[in-house]
């Protein structure tokens, strides 16, 4: 936990002033370097000092942003969609005689993973707490989350953010993405969704079709890839985590195996041996479960998933107006800054070596006179955001030639579809005078 000292006024105003990267935030919602709607029509909003909240701000340009930002000096800012109309200007663009609507157009698919949403399933940290070990929760989650929205539904942009604290944000920039309805972003988190049902409710994984009662329905081809994921982080997690070391951990889990004679079995076993390891408790049942049927496999399965699946936070994804911390913020309860991950590495991140916002303005001091981010750890972080928006220019410019193109194609085959009809009827007029 930081000191209030770490995040106070004064400190949060150097940072806005000399670190905070506002060019590379513009860039990557703006999607180009020329100020457009996608920007400009943007709403951002504003937490103050004693939780005053200011909505619907919007900008102009990167300039403009740092200006109002450093003014304000929040202790933190979001970022909302982008509107029909600029968000300052809502209330004309709702009055009737207007006209016009105000209503969120385009907007990243967006999507939160917490720490505590673990709870239930992890013992090293509870609440706002987290460490190395329980960060293996929200590695897993990243690999499988990022893999299905890359094979699944073919998105690219994917922008990983720290949060500060105890989970990850997750922004999706695909120009598919970014079009979404809520209607459509619901469909595509009830697709991601595996874990549903509340403390009371046991068994949480219900995906499998229809089948029999010995024979149950068969995993989902989309679901492979978690299952996989799973499996081999399964052993390490048992032992960092020991989830069914106590007396509630395993009861926990014989309530998911719907044999109960094996349940019977292995209840009796471990309340005479209740310090028998989690990986051990593990290789129990999967002896009892041996030779026993595909009900009892296929349950092994749903509970490895039930452990390991990612746990969203629903509500942030469904409605293109909702808004998210903007990437860089830093978290005042930790004076740690909001910092990309790169997919690739999750695994190795420690949230606790995260830079804080007084480690840096020291590494910045110690740069000397006109120094910047460039000159601090927050450099690669930078780097990795500025990569990201490459390849999202890339993209924007591809959009554009093929549309160039297409555009090319339509009026040269206008142009030779008006030169055949000119032939065609100066012809016919030949032949009426030659007559």
């Amino acid at each position: 936990m930081a000191d209030s000292a770490e995040t106070s006024p004064e400190v949060m105003l150097q940072f806005y002033r000399m670190l905070y990267p506002f060019k590379s935030i513009f860039t990557w919602l703006n999607q180009e370097h020329a100020p457009k709607d996608l920007f400009t029509n943007r709403e951002f909003a504003f937490t103050l000092q004693g939780d005053v909240y200011l909505r619907y701000n919007c900008f102009s340009n990167a300039e403009e942003l740092k200006k109002q930002v450093c003014a304000l000096n929040p202790t933190r800012f979001e970022i909302g969609p982008m509107y029909s109309s600029r968000p300052s200007e809502r209330k004309l663009a709702r009055s009737v005689k207007s006209g016009k609507l105000f209503t969120p157009l385009k907007r990243e698919l967006v999507f939160d993973i917490d720490m505590t949403d673990y709870d239930g399933v992890r013992t090293c940290c509870t609440s706002a707490g987290i460490c190395k070990r329980c960060w293996a929760f929200i590695a897993n989650a990243v690999r499988v989350l990022d893999s299905a929205l890359r094979t699944q539904f073919g998105y690219h942009h994917l922008l990983w953010v720290y949060s500060g604290r105890r989970g990850i944000h997750l922004w999706v920039s695909d120009d598919e993405a970014m079009g979404l309805t809520d209607e459509l972003r619901r469909a595509v988190v009830g697709a991601l969704t595996v874990i549903e049902g509340g403390k009371e409710m046991a068994k949480k994984v219900n995906v499998r079709g229809i089948g029999t009662k010995s024979h149950p329905g068969d995993l989902p081809p989309s679901l492979w890839h978690a299952r996989d994921e799973g499996s081999r982080m399964w052993y390490p997690l048992l032992d960092n985590q020991e989830c069914f070391l106590s007396e509630d951990g395993w009861r926990t889990l014989l309530k998911l195996v719907p044999d109960k004679k094996i349940v019977e079995t292995l209840e009796e076993r471990w309340e005479k041996q209740p310090a028998i390891e989690s990986s051990k408790k593990w290789d129990e049942l999967k002896a009892e479960v041996k030779g026993t049927g595909a009900r009892n496999l296929a349950a092994l399965e749903d509970i490895i998933l039930q452990y390991t699946y990612p746990r969203l936070d629903a509500e942030v994804s469904k409605h293109r107006n909702h808004l998210l911390k903007a990437p860089f913020c830093v978290h005042p309860k930790t004076g740690r800054v909001c910092v990309p991950i790169d997919p690739n590495r999750v695994e190795n991140f420690d949230p606790n070596a995260v830079p804080t916002v007084m480690q840096l303005l020291q590494e910045l001091d110690k740069a000397g006179e006109g120094a910047n981010w460039e000159h601090t750890s927050l450099k690669p972080y930078v780097d990795m955001l500025d990569r990201h928006v490459m390849g999202i220019l890339d993209d924007v410019r591809r959009r554009e030639r093929a549309r160039a193109v297409l555009q090319h194609g339509a009026w040269v085959l206008v142009y030779f579809r008006t030169i055949q009809v000119y032939w065609h009827f100066r012809s016919r007029s030949q032949l009426v005078m030659d007559a």
